[in-house]
């Protein structure tokens, strides 16, 4: 269902022409600038091409990354950097803080940026994709593994190569602490959504769907309580997203639990689930409209107008009628004031990011190639950082019209 998903804008970079004159000095040093420079072009245009799968966008980045490594580590040792490391400065923009691009001299700020924007790919993939009209159980299966080969990414840039940065991160930009952890967490909340709509497909057990449901709005719960020390003017529309997508799943799970007290006689209790969870689709159908109106980065998602959301406020309706029906003919239970504590922990169907790890060196890197690069003929002037207000043009990323809503239970 596209648009079910909030999505941020793709960062956004200068050109980079790796072209050092006066400092290469041998054939094998010319041809792994001119790969670098092709291939973060191709990359860079992946990133906007409705056709690219995530295999493209796997070889790709490997391609990419295998050469930039170069400029990382030492050959044969990578706990040593390259002497290439601060060659060359490169220019990026946050996700929520405008245009304005920060740079920084220096090759793994580059690595982390690139990774980043890999790892936001995959999460426009796996909404793309979950947006098409009919979508089959194979496909299903690629909205979640994307979503965390996603997570883990960003779990790999936070845990292995921001703390190399010799400029760490200012509040609010992408690198920093906070800003990864919520899309790391954002990303294993939507994908045990896709879990979630497995279960009630397949008719699982009402408890195992409320537990889930649980779980899952917990992790948004986390998202955006990670966020909430960051200022207004750039997270707002972000944490109502968050914050709806909670109160949406909390309400999916009172309703399953009042179904699995239903079924063991506790019709009282069932029917207080089942207000609860009327009180919070309320709630959830307020704040779509509140994220609508909400000024911030990134298009406007539309989860109100799906039928996977109004699906819920028909169950929760129906499922409150029956009960309260049952209790007036056959249990005649007081109904509690306050609303069941939902401890529920979900035994299966909880989604862990994918590990990732970036590839090895290029082949390309020989101590030939290497010695190639002389720094000693590098041009004075080289080293001039570019003025950091001097704006970098926005990605132009595809504007994708919804489909006809089938009411497909993958959200």
């Amino acid at each position: 269902m596209t648009h079910w998903f909030h999505r941020n804008p793709l960062k956004a970079t200068a050109p980079v022409s790796f072209n050092y004159y006066g400092m290469i000095t041998g054939p094998p040093a010319s041809k792994i600038c001119n790969d670098l420079r092709s291939s973060r072009t191709r990359l860079l245009e992946l990133f906007t091409d409705l056709s690219c799968n995530p295999e493209t966008m796997k070889n790709a980045a490997d391609l990419y990354f295998s050469l930039l490594q170069g400029f990382i580590n030492s050959l044969g040792d990578s706990t040593q950097e390259s002497k290439l490391r601060y060659v060359q400065s490169f220019k990026w923009t946050d996700t929520l803080q405008g245009h304005v691009p920060i740079a920084q001299q220096d090759a793994v700020f580059e690595l982390i940026s690139m990774g980043f924007n890999v790892a936001l790919w995959y999460t426009k993939y796996a909404s793309r994709l979950a947006g098409k009209e009919n979508i089959t159980e194979d496909e299903a299966k690629e909205v979640h593994r994307s979503l965390k080969i996603a997570a883990g990414i960003f779990k790999h840039l936070k845990e292995s190569h921001i703390p190399k940065l010799l400029t760490p991160a200012e509040k609010g930009q992408d690198l920093e602490a906070r800003l990864i952890d919520a899309y790391v967490i954002q990303c294993q909340a939507e994908a045990q959504e896709v879990t979630i709509a497995r279960a009630i497909e397949l008719k699982h057990a009402p408890g195992l769907i409320a537990a889930l449901a649980y779980e899952t709005a917990s992790f948004y719960q986390k998202a955006d309580h990670t966020l909430s020390s960051l200022e207004p003017a750039y997270s707002a529309k972000w944490r109502k997203y968050l914050h709806l997508k909670m109160c949406f799943y909390t309400a999916y799970a009172y309703c399953y639990h009042g179904q699995t007290l239903l079924a063991s006689d506790k019709c009282g209790e069932a029917i207080r689930s089942l207000q609860e969870a009327e009180k919070l689709y309320a709630e959830a159908e307020a704040l779509c409209k509140e994220y609508g109106e909400t000024k911030g980065p990134g298009p406007t998602a539309k989860p109100s107008g799906h039928l996977f959301f109004r699906k819920l406020g028909s169950l929760v309706k129906n499922t409150l009628d029956k009960c309260q029906r049952e209790n007036g003919f056959i249990y005649f239970q007081k109904i509690p004031t306050e609303a069941p504590q939902l401890e529920l922990k979900a035994n299966y169907g909880l989604v862990e990011p994918v590990p990732f790890e970036f590839p090895p060196m290029s082949a390309h890197w020989t101590p030939e190639a290497l010695a190639a690069f002389d720094l000693t003929k590098r041009p004075k002037d080289d080293s001039v950082k570019p003025k950091p207000e001097e704006e970098v043009k926005p990605v132009k990323e595809p504007n994708i019209k919804p489909q006809k809503d089938t009411g497909c239970s993958v959200s």
